[in-house]
């Protein structure tokens, strides 16, 4: 387990604005690393076990779908965070997904 390429992966989801959400690939394009979505979808398993608190509910697939929900207690978590947040889903999609889509390598600056 890269511990520091996960924790960079939570320095940026931690970052994410409620409402909005964004991509493995996106997260991963923005460390340096645009191969890497995988690694990043393996990061989002055990960011329930990091502190400070990350919100891998706002991270989904590059076409919106809510493929990390199965790795909430229960599934139908991520979705309903999600929907608290104002994030329309419908069929594990996130409906206006390039509305609501947050870009880190457009809106932090990482130097």
């Amino acid at each position: 387990m890269d511990t520091n390429f996960y924790e960079q992966v939570y320095e940026i989801a931690r970052l994410i604005p409620k409402g909005r959400v964004t991509s493995y690939g996106a997260i991963a394009k923005s460390l340096g690393a645009a191969k890497s979505s995988r690694m990043v979808g393996h990061a989002m398993l055990y960011a329930g076990t990091a502190h400070p608190r990350v919100p891998a509910h706002r991270v989904v697939n590059s076409s919106g779908l809510l493929t990390g929900k199965f790795h909430f207690k229960p599934p139908e978590l991520m979705e309903e965070l999600l929907r608290q947040e104002g994030v329309e889903v419908k069929n594990d999609k996130v409906i206006n997904f390039k509305k609501v889509f947050w870009n880190p390598l457009e809106e932090i600056n990482l130097d």
